[in-house]
C-alpha cells in the first residue's frame, strides 16, 4: 500500500511535497496509518488531536496515546479539549454534529494561526460509502451520492481511495499500534449501524463490491461536474441581477423540459426542498411566493425573483430629517445642503422649495392608495400605478423609501420628484438632498 500510497500523492496532490500538512489524528486505525505513511513519505507534518472529553477516562487515554505516538516519531503535536457536553447547550444538531463542527472550527484557527497549508483527514472508501447509503436513506439528488469529496478547500483526503481492509492489512504489516473506540461499535447511531449491519450484507452480494461503488461513485462524480457546468451556464443564461435581486425568465424556464429536475439543479443551493410549490409557482399569479429558511422566491408577472428572506426588525419603519439635518445615515445615507442654484442632476439627486417643504421630514415605505404629483406632470398618479406603468418589481417596491412633507410626497427617493415641490423663478431658498446609494 505504500507504493500505491505514494503514486496516489504524485498523481493527485503533488503539491503536498512542498506544503505544511496538518493531520487530524484521533489515535485510531485510519489515522495512525495516515500518518505513518506521511512519514514515510517524508511529508512535512504535524498532527492535531480533539478531546471530546465523552468517553471519560477512555478520552484521556486516546489522548495520551497520541502524545506517545508523537514523541517516539518526533513530531509536533496540538492538543484540544472540548467540554462537549456543554457546547451541545448552545448549538443545534447531533453531538456527533457538534464535535464535528467543533474539529472543523479548529482546524480552521490553526491553518490561520499556525501557517499551516492544507490539513489531512483519514476517510477512506468505506467512509465514502457509508455516506453515500445515508444520504440515499435521507433523499438526495446526485451530490448527495458522490460521497465524500477529495477536497474540499483546505481540507484533504488522500486515503479515499483505499478500503478500510487496506487500511488494515497494511497497519498490520507495519506491526503499526492503534486504539479503539469503543463507541465504534455501538449501533444505536446510523452510520455505526450501516457500517456493522448493511455494508458487510452488501458485501457478500459480490465479491468485488467495494471496488465496483468506488468505479459507479467515480462516474457519478464525473456526471455530477457535467451538471454543475450545465447549472453554471443556464444561470450565466437565464439569472440576471438587478438591484440586489436574481429575476429568472419564466419563458426561458419553460424552455427547459422536464423542468422540476432543472428546477432542482438551479435552486437547489439556496436551500428549496418544497419543489412541487415552486413548480407550481411558475404558474402562479404575481405576489406568490415560496420560502427557504434564507432565501423566497417570488412570482412577479415574466419573472421569479429570488432574494434573501427580510430579517424581521421592531425597529420604527418611519424615520425623521429635521431642518438642520446635514447629514442622515438611517435608513439611507443622504446628505442635505442649502445652494443657490441647480447644479449637477441625476436621479439620485433632488433639488426642491425650501419655503413649500414643512419639517420635519419622514421618511417612509409607500401603502396602498398613496398618490402624488410626478414632476412634470399635470394631475395626479397612484404610486400602484407609478410602480407598474414603471414595471417595478415587488421586492423593489417592498424596499421604495418615499421623502414626505406633511403627508404629502416629496420624492420617491432615487425614481421620481413631486411637482409641488420643484424649484421655480419664485424660490428663493433651495435644498439640494444627494441620496448617496
Amino acid at each position: 500500500m505504500l507504493a500505491e500510497f505514494k503514486s496516489h500523492i504524485e498523481n493527485r496532490f503533488p503539491f503536498l511535497k512542498d506544503s505544511k500538512l496538518l493531520i487530524a489524528c484521533s489515535g485510531g486505525l485510519d489515522s495512525i496509518a495516515l500518518s505513518f505513511l506521511a512519514k514515510k513519505l517524508e511529508l512535512d507534518f504535524a498532527l492535531a488531536h480533539c478531546n471530546f472529553k465523552l468517553r471519560g477516562r477512555e478520552s484521556d487515554e486516546d489522548e495520551q496515546f497520541v502524545v506517545d505516538f508523537c514523541n517516539k516519531h518526533t513530531v509536533k503535536l496540538f492538543l484540544k479539549g472540548f467540554d462537549t457536553k456543554k457546547e451541545m447547550e448552545n448549538q443545534s444538531g447531533s453531538i456527533q454534529m457538534v464535535a464535528r463542527k467543533l474539529r472543523y472550527d479548529w482546524f480552521q484557527e490553526l491553518l490561520s494561526t499556525e501557517g499551516f497549508d492544507y490539513v489531512l483527514t483519514a476517510h477512506h472508501t468505506n467512509d465514502s460509502l457509508e455516506t453515500f447509503l445515508i444520504n440515499l436513506s435521507r433523499g438526495t439528488g446526485i451530490e448527495g451520492l458522490t460521497g465524500i469529496p477529495e477536497q474540499n478547500s483546505r481540507i484533504l483526503r488522500p486515503l479515499l481511495p483505499f478500503s478500510r481492509k487496506q487500511i488494515l492489512e497494511f497497519a498490520k504489516g507495519q506491526n503499526l499500534v492503534w486504539r479503539e473506540d469503543s463507541s465504534n461499535s455501538e449501533t444505536k447511531y446510523l452510520r455505526n449501524k450501516i457500517r456493522h449491519q448493511v455494508v458487510p450484507e452488501l458485501e457478500s452480494l459480490h465479491p468485488n463490491f467495494l471496488m465496483n461503488f468506488s468505479n459507479t461513485q467515480a462516474k457519478l462524480k464525473g456526471t455530477s461536474s457535467i451538471l454543475q457546468n450545465t447549472k453554471k451556464q443556464l444561470q450565466s443564461t437565464l439569472f440576471k441581477e438587478v438591484n440586489g435581486v436574481i429575476r429568472i425568465s419564466i419563458k426561458g424556464l419553460l424552455s427547459l423540459q422536464p423542468l422540476e429536475p432543472y428546477l432542482y439543479l438551479l435552486l437547489q443551493e439556496y436551500g428549496f426542498t418544497a419543489w412541487k410549490d415552486v413548480s407550481n409557482l411558475i404558474h402562479a399569479e404575481s405576489g406568490k411566493e415560496v420560502r427557504s429558511s434564507t432565501y423566497r422566491l417570488l412570482k412577479d408577472r415574466e419573472y421569479l425573483i429570488l432574494s434573501v428572506v427580510p430579517t424581521t426588525s421592531n425597529s420604527i419603519s418611519d424615520f425623521f430629517i429635521y431642518k438642520n439635518d446635514e447629514l442622515v445615515n438611517k435608513p439611507l445615507n443622504l446628505s442635505i445642503e442649502r445652494v443657490k442654484r441647480i447644479g449637477e442632476t441625476n436621479e439620485n439627486i433632488l433639488y426642491a422649495d425650501m419655503d413649500m417643504l414643512n419639517y420635519p421630514l419622514m421618511l417612509r415605505k409607500w401603502n396602498n392608495g398613496d398618490y402624488f404629483y410626478p414632476l412634470g406632470m399635470k394631475g395626479k398618479k397612484k404610486l400602484s400605478k407609478y410602480f407598474k406603468d414603471e414595471k417595478v418589481d415587488i421586492i423593489a417596491k417592498e424596499v421604495q423609501w418615499l421623502l414626505c412633507s406633511s403627508g404629502d410626497i416629496v420624492w420617491i427617493i432615487g425614481k421620481r420628484a413631486d411637482e409641488r415641490f420643484k424649484v421655480t423663478p419664485a424660490t428663493k431658498q433651495i435644498v439640494k438632498i444627494t441620496w448617496h446609494n
